[in-house]
């Protein structure tokens, strides 16, 4: 086991301790997650918890999210079961991307197995576009339209327009991480080795620094973007989304938390 997933679990035991909570799933996001994390990245995790009954059984409810201070390089924080199930409801991206997460540090409930379930199952392609798009418009005019460019920040234009596309050619929810995404999905053969570039530049630890911006990743961009602009979408049904996430919340309620405690790792830091 690495010294920093030793730390990584330390850090887990600590805040249960501190808060009085059972955490029943840890994961990495950001560049980590994504497959294109530098030896310096940061460690991006977050979790998911549950209280004692006893605490949701009171006039002011406890905050439902946690966050400690980014100490080093590690950046932890999660959100109480009751928040992350209403934003399931709503197919946050964020909380997609951590259930699909390449990287988990603990999985401590049969009742995430369902939640990704749902994931799958009842997920918006209405928010999932939305959020994707405006992430790429966001990032591109604000980072890379210019004559010189941070170029590590095409990356941040480029996730979310590869998930869209994979959104679009296979209509199911994209995996969190970028590379199993863009190895799956077809693109033309003047962009993809321009990415693959890109990504290889940033795994080796090379910051990428300023640079001209690439012509034709540019074009690239701005057609999808176009596209997307003038695309409309149809309002999602979610009929029977609530009452299965009553169902999932019944059962980690009625769970018992044992001492031992579970990790499951589907990728090494």
């Amino acid at each position: 086991m690495s010294t920093m997933k030793v730390t990584i679990q330390q850090a887990l035991r600590d805040i249960e301790e501190q808060e009085q909570i059972h955490i029943l799933y840890a994961c990495e996001s950001g560049s980590r997650a994504w497959g294109i994390a530098s030896h310096n990245s940061d460690y991006d995790v977050r979790f998911l918890y549950v209280r004692p009954q006893s605490a949701y059984l009171r006039l002011d409810m406890p905050r439902d999210v946690i966050e400690r201070p980014i100490v080093d390089d590690l950046d932890i924080n999660g959100w109480d079961i009751f928040k992350a199930l209403r934003l399931l409801r709503k197919s946050n991206p964020p909380l997609l991307e951590w259930l699909l997460s390449p990287i988990v540090y603990r999985e401590n409930s049969p009742a995430i197995a369902e939640l990704r379930s749902i994931a799958y199952r009842f997920n918006s392609p209405t928010v999932l576009y939305y959020h994707y798009s405006r992430m790429a418009s966001r990032n591109y005019h604000e980072y890379i339209q210019r004559e010189e460019v941070i170029l590590k920040k095409y990356l941040y234009v480029l996730r979310p327009l590869i998930a869209l596309l994979f959104l679009e050619q296979h209509n199911v929810l994209p995996p969190t991480s970028f590379l199993e995404t863009l190895a799956q999905i077809e693109l033309s053969p003047e962009i993809r080795p321009r990415i693959h570039e890109l990504i290889a530049r940033k795994q080796a630890g090379d910051e990428l620094g300023k640079g001209t911006s690439d012509e034709r990743l540019n074009t690239f961009i701005e057609e999808q973007l176009e596209k997307r602009y003038k695309q409309t979408y149809k309002p999602d049904t979610q009929e029977g989304l609530t009452g299965e996430l009553e169902q999932v919340l019944e059962h980690i309620l009625a769970e018992k938390p044992g001492d031992d405690i579970t990790s499951v790792s589907k990728n090494t830091i």
